[in-house]
């Protein structure tokens, strides 16, 4: 199969947050994709801390305006797109004053998580889908890097299964070195639920364990269509669930410049 566009879901972009693995690969991965050909997307929450005028965002009056409902309270959908010049390429930010008004990502200045990262994270997930939706533009492969977006695979595969946009797509995970100490809610299972999300879909995450860093990736790996390793070294745990459930993965293959043509080809065996 030979993949035309490519989504890419993440967490943190270089330059509006600062440099990490994360951030430096998923600035400099969608350009070296969209080089060699492929049309690309890229999302990633609009923290507090990524100033507005310095980076000149700007709101999508046409995609903004909708309500997402996470445990029964209705959220805001707000959408804002900025440039980076250089790679000819735009972003797509997922803003709400609910989640992302804070001046900080994921942690507060005492370096306390946030109580709500696992609503953070469905809002900033399902945000993202609907986006792609109103957009109309249909992805052949969904490219997830960060733990905020752990929750794609499971959305892709049942509640936008027969979505037009989403129907063929397959999904990827990227793993990091981006454990949470904070275990989520123990009522996550029952938060993320959508129509076409049933027990048997949320049954991990509801088995009384706490929902920690391991536990939700490998949920994101059960759902997922494809592994990558993109930190040189990740949980012993998660390449555990890899061997053991026989996924679909790519070793890790160096840093964006030494493994752009092996993740590009790993888009078409998908």
């Amino acid at each position: 199969m030979s993949i035309k566009r490519v989504l890419f879901i993440t967490q943190e972009i270089t330059p509006y947050l600062p440099e990490s693995l994360l951030a430096n690969t998923c600035r400099y991965l969608p350009q070296a994709i969209q080089e060699k050909g492929k049309e690309i997307r890229t999302f990633m929450p609009k923290f507090g801390n990524i100033n507005e005028r310095r980076n000149q965002l700007h709101e999508v009056i046409r995609l903004s305006g909708m309500n997402l409902i996470i445990d029964d309270t209705d959220h805001p959908l707000i959408i804002k797109v900025a440039s980076i010049q250089a790679a000819r390429m735009q972003v797509y930010f997922i803003d709400n004053d609910d989640f992302f008004s804070r001046k900080n990502t994921i942690m507060d200045d005492n370096g306390n998580e946030f109580l709500d990262n696992d609503e953070r994270s469905i809002f900033y997930v399902r945000g993202v889908l609907e986006t792609i939706k109103k957009l109309r533009w249909i992805p052949d492969v969904i490219h997830c890097h960060g733990w905020m977006t752990a929750l794609t695979p499971l959305y892709i595969k049942t509640a936008f299964a027969d979505d037009p946009c989403f129907k063929d797509a397959k999904v990827v995970y990227s793993l990091y070195n981006d454990d949470f100490k904070q275990p989520f809610s123990d009522k996550f299972g029952s938060k993320l639920k959508l129509a076409g999300i049933t027990d048997k879909y949320t049954k991990d995450l509801t088995t009384g364990e706490e929902i920690n860093y391991v536990k939700l990736t490998n949920f994101a790996m059960k759902y997922a269509d494809g592994v990558i390793q993109t930190a040189e070294t990740v949980n012993p745990a998660l390449l555990e669930y890899i061997n053991n459930n026989k996924v679909k993965f790519l070793p890790y293959q160096g840093n964006v410049d030494e493994s752009a043509e092996a993740i590009n080809n790993f888009y078409d065996t998908l």
